[in-house]
């Protein structure tokens, strides 16, 4: 079970905040405390008592890229984790597959350990943490790139984005679990969903042998209900891996050879009873050609069908004959700051005379748009130079917000395209942008002053890596105590 917090150390962390927003008003070092220490809803702490868990106890996510999906997994009252909530993610981008480099706008796939120091209460896109890319096995692999996020705002450049509204309950759920005790919380990045079928329908892609690893910790959480201890050796993912009886401790290189490990007997076995079950059903569905999908579709991401509903697009055609998308921005602004649907290059139908002739007035997004932009800070979201009140000193303590995160400096950040002045603030929310910007949803990346992303952010806590820990955070601090 979890390992729950001294009650000084809670007395301290609600008198320090208690006593801020008593005089700032809700406000301090451009950080809003309203959005990071957001209560969770009486619906959500009624679903704790539902499924028998606790707001204390420790969470996992997992996402998946096709289904456009984001699950929250919380331990309950047996030590097992079970599925509290399923988010449909509001935008990623890229195609299936693993980010391989800086600007290939490829979302992570993988293991990624979550710190307190990743979290960052005074992000550009409302709330976020960083992913962790890239972790132990990215490196292993020469893959390159910084400052991936899950966010709000509903944008993506290499992020997975969710509404303001999605992400500010995540932060919660992760908060708590802090105050509660977890040192880290994991998020498994999938493709898809590993089932035979998937895998089936994807068996020509060439990441396929990186599926199949990843479908192996997939299976140990399936069968265990907890959360695989995950190292890196040999450039593979290895899972729950112990020492054999009478060996030292266990030692990874990501980039060497594994050592001798073993897993748990019972676990092997359930695992190895699942894999077999499934390779069995794959074997099946190839032997019915079972249809695959293209390995790249062109398609820039996902959004869940939900928000593609919700910002109900249609075609229509300009005068010199070309196609576009027609978005009601009403629509758009309900979602956040910047929206930039997936783009589809099967679009327009081929039945032409059903495609509008006479756009209305509202702005457009091409079908050539492959590339999003941030959109201008909204009131209320610059980051203010840190001066020394309550709350700063203990959001330093405590390892929030944490140390601005520096640009990276073997790939210099392009500056932003400007824009019309003519062209109305909505019209510029979903213009294209040139393919030669950079990620902007690295954050801090392009504009360092605007976001602020801890000494921990990209560390992974995997074997074979050593994590980044500010000197006076919330876990150097904190650490030797648990």
């Amino acid at each position: 079970m979890h390992r729950t917090l001294p009650l000084w150390r809670t007395l301290a962390a609600s008198a320090a905040i208690a006593g801020s927003i008593a005089l700032t008003g809700c406000q301090t070092d451009g950080i809003d405390i309203a959005k990071a220490m957001r209560p969770l809803s009486p619906q959500m702490l009624a679903l704790f008592e539902k499924k028998g868990m606790s707001k204390e106890s420790p969470i996992l996510a997992r996402i998946f890229k096709e289904e456009s999906e984001l699950e929250i997994w919380k331990q309950d009252n047996t030590g097992h984790f079970a599925l509290l909530k399923t988010y449909p993610i509001c935008r990623w981008s890229g195609e299936l597959g693993p980010k391989i480099k800086q600007g290939d706008r490829q979302a992570p796939e993988g293991f990624y350990t979550i710190t307190p120091g990743q979290m960052n209460p005074n992000s550009s896109y409302y709330l976020s943490f960083n992913i962790g890319y890239p972790n132990a096995f990215d490196r292993a692999h020469g893959r390159t790139g910084a400052h991936l996020m899950v966010h709000g705002d509903c944008s993506s450049a290499g992020c997975y984005a969710m509404t303001d509204e999605q992400i500010g309950e995540i932060y919660s759920l992760a908060r708590e679990s802090f105050f509660g005790g977890q040192h880290s919380f994991q998020i498994q990045a999938y493709p898809f969903r590993m089932t035979p079928l998937n895998m089936a329908k994807h068996r020509n892609s060439p990441h396929l042998a990186f599926w199949k690893n990843l479908k192996q910790g997939y299976d140990h959480f399936d069968v265990s209900r907890r959360e695989p201890k995950v190292s890196v050796c040999d450039r593979r993912y290895v899972f729950d891996a112990e020492a054999p009886n009478g060996a030292t401790q266990l030692r990874f290189d990501p980039a060497g050879r594994c050592p001798a490990y073993e897993v748990k007997k019972e676990l092997a076995q359930a695992v190895a009873e699942k894999q077999k079950a499934d390779d069995t059903q794959f074997a099946q569905l190839v032997q019915r050609n079972t249809p695959t999908v293209p390995v790249r579709t062109g398609r820039d991401g996902g959004m869940h069908e939900t928000f593609v509903a919700k910002l109900a697009p249609r075609l229509v055609r300009d005068p010199d004959g070309s196609v576009r998308y027609d978005i009601d921005p009403a629509q758009t602004a309900k979602l956040g700051s910047y929206v930039n649907p997936p783009r589809d290059p099967e679009t327009p139908p081929a039945d032409t005379a059903s495609v509008a002739s006479t756009p209305r007035s509202a702005p457009a997004m091409s079908l050539a748009s492959s590339e999003s932009i941030p959109a201008p800070q909204p009131a209320g979201r610059s980051a203010a130079p840190q001066s020394d009140n309550t709350f700063s000193r203990f959001a330093r303590w405590a390892g929030f917000g944490g140390n601005e995160a520096k640009p990276e400096t073997a790939q210099p950040a392009a500056a932003p395209a400007p824009r019309p002045a003519s062209r109305p603030a909505a019209a510029a929310a979903i213009a294209p942008k040139p393919k030669a910007q950079p990620e902007p949803h690295q954050e801090a990346a392009a504009e360092p002053p605007r976001v602020r992303t801890t000494a921990a952010s990209g560390a992974s806590l995997m074997s074979g890596a050593t994590p980044l820990v500010q000197s006076d955070s919330f876990e150097s601090r904190f650490g030797p105590m648990r």
